[in-house]
């Protein structure tokens, strides 16, 4: 068991598109994530085409994850209609996947959703017109529902959204122009900043940037897999945070760099292991 302490270690991924021969193919990086990190977190795309048998070897590599795993579907997981059957296996093998839950660990929460497209600030789908555009822009609309109710049961200080496209325009920012309206929607931020959100987790757009800020100043990552490997050449695939839970006033989440994989987030230095590593 992991003992107790003020920081919660979280690795995030998206995108890993597990196909029927995938087995074993991530097997080395979640092995390391289970040895740097506290939490795992899956921003969907967990399957190449949404099949039951894809979802199966990827349960089949997540049993050695000795690490709590929390994640979200994304729009790759409905492509063969087997969605619920997917949650369920994935669920099984000891994963919290979320849509519209939450999930709660050594004082940090997780609120989860898919999401939806429809673009962002002004030229954000507007519901009129034909009804099928309608239609559409009701999906992000409940999308969005769902999550401002679960951050709305959320208890903990910290709160961490994890969804699968993208509540901002900046982390979207890379790929062509064109596709910007089906990667995110702007109605997934407005539940952000009203229930003080932590930090924003989502993948979707692979050649989008790593990083955003909302207009609040809440920060999102974009975890696509894609992403990290192009972004960060001299490190494992995935992105590993630090939440301070230790205090009320420090509700951030801490980027860790190269120095910082290796270890959990237990087995830290303490201040004073670091002074002695100095002199």
């Amino acid at each position: 068991m992991i003992p107790k302490t003020d920081v919660v270690r979280l690795a995030a991924l998206a995108d890993i598109h597990y196909a029927k021969s995938s087995q074993g193919s991530l097997q080395p990086l979640f092995n390391q994530i289970a040895e740097t990190a506290d939490v795992l977190v899956l921003c969907g795309d967990l399957t190449d085409y949404g099949l039951a048998e894809e979802a199966r070897v990827l349960a089949k590599d997540l049993a050695a994850v000795k690490i709590p795993v929390v994640g979200v579907l994304g729009n790759h997981d409905f492509e063969s209609g087997e969605e619920k059957e997917i949650v369920r296996i994935l669920t099984d093998g000891g994963a919290h996947m979320l849509d519209g839950d939450t999930w709660e660990f050594r004082g940090v929460g997780f609120a989860g959703v898919r999401g939806f497209c429809g673009g962002f600030g002004r030229g954000a789908l507007g519901p009129w017109g034909e009804k099928i555009i309608k239609d559409f822009v009701h999906e992000a609309v409940q999308e969005a529902l769902k999550l401002e109710s679960a951050l709305a049961r959320l208890k903990s200080e910290h709160r961490i959204v994890v969804m699968h496209y993208a509540p901002i325009r900046d982390t979207v920012e890379g790929e062509p122009p064109e596709i910007f309206p089906f990667l995110g929607s702007s109605r997934l931020e407005e539940p952000l900043s009203r229930f003080d959100v932590t930090a924003v987790f989502h993948g979707h757009a692979h050649k989008g940037a790593p990083e955003g800020k909302t207009q609040t100043g809440i920060p999102v990552y974009n975890v696509a897999h894609a992403v990290l490997k192009s972004n960060y050449t001299d490190q494992p695939p995935y992105r590993l945070f630090e939440v301070h839970t230790g205090s009320r006033e420090d509700q951030t989440v801490t980027p860790i760099g190269e120095a910082g994989w290796g270890r959990r987030s237990t087995d830290r230095p303490t201040p004073e292991k670091r002074s002695a590593a100095a002199s």
